[in-house]
């Protein structure tokens, strides 16, 4: 549905020349939610400003659907753009307007006829929950209702991509929890392609198919998110997933005589005896040093930091990968 090839974006000022994109290459899926993480200055914003090119690139080529976006002339660019919504962190509304003349402006742009704009805002108010605030003004709205409508009105015109440039980071934990749900339940009922910029971890491990990490402008790593999570390769990876996701026990080395393995279960291994079983088969005396049970897109995985010893420890581990259990040396 949407892909870059060799996408550049410079930046100049007096203070010299700023390379924001550098080659990048990129494919989301038709009706994935695809998320592009990294830190600050990573270059997220800027890429997610290129696929509808409110941000032109200086090299490269970017496609959404079937049309190359670059080659567009103005007006087929403002009728490609018809096509897809946008969601900002800082929600965009327009204060002096009521939330249904907010979710409305970009239909009246068009020109469409009244009574159509009356029936489609009021089909979008109730799909995000808004159907009796129409008549009040952002300034008398939460957060959250505010992104609600920053959502309803990116999808009035109809759109096939919905991109989303930190939509959640200026939200409390739960009212994020919500918003997360609602763009869940828009991918899955209305086949939308989400592409989600944001520096929380935990937003893409809830929503995403796939993940992006981004790091000095360039794409560092990619794959399912469970891959990316579970067994990432790059630093920058492994570095933002320990802020949150953090396994105690590894300031000291391991005593002689043990292993120290992290043990990944997916699916169904999750909440099975495989440990169990597999210690009194082998003999491994087996100490858990940390863990965690959580989803990634709805999967149940786990996580463990343990020590081994005694017994047969090779065949342990053997054991354990032909159960579907990723084992790996810490």
């Amino acid at each position: 549905m949407i892909r870059l090839e060799g996408v550049t974006r410079r930046f100049r000022s007096a203070a010299g020349e700023r390379t924001a994109l550098d080659g990048v290459d990129l494919e989301v899926a038709r009706g994935e939610v695809f998320g592009v993480v990294g830190r600050s200055g990573a270059g997220k914003s800027t890429l997610i400003r290129t696929i509808n090119l409110l941000e032109r690139p200086d090299a490269g080529r970017v496609f959404v659907g079937e049309r190359e976006m670059t080659a567009l002339n103005a007006g087929e660019l403002r009728a490609a753009r018809r096509r897809i919504g946008m969601i900002f962190q800082h929600f965009n509304l327009l204060d002096a307007k009521t939330v249904a003349e907010n979710v409305a402006f970009p239909l009246r742009l068009e020109r469409r006829p009244a009574a159509e704009v009356r029936a489609r805002v009021a089909e979008l108010l109730d799909r995000v929950g808004l159907a009796d605030h129409a008549r009040k003004h952002p300034a008398q709205l939460s957060g959250g209702q505010k992104q609600r409508v920053g959502i309803a009105r990116a999808l009035a015109c109809g759109p096939d991509v919905l991109l989303s440039d930190e939509a959640t980071s200026a939200l409390d934990p739960e009212t994020t929890d919500e918003i997360l749900g609602l763009l869940d339940q828009l991918n899955r009922e209305l086949g939308l392609t989400i592409v989600l910029i944001t520096h929380q971890m935990e937003v893409v491990r809830r929503v995403c198919d796939r993940v992006a990490v981004m790091a000095d402008g360039r794409v560092v790593e990619q794959g399912a998110t469970a891959d990316v999570f579970l067994h990432p390769q790059h630093a920058v990876t492994r570095s933002m997933i320990a802020e949150t996701d953090a396994l105690d026990g590894l300031d000291e080395a391991a005593p002689e005589g043990t292993r120290r393995l992290r043990l990944t279960f997916r699916g169904a291994t999750t909440y099975g005896p495989e440990l169990s079983q597999v210690a009194r088969e082998t003999g491994v005396d087996v100490a858990i040093l940390s863990g965690r049970i959580a989803r990634i897109r709805g999967e149940p995985y786990g996580q463990m930091l343990v020590s081994m010893s005694g017994g047969n420890a090779e065949a342990a581990v053997a054991r354990l990968t032909e159960r579907g259990v990723a084992v790996e040396a810490v």
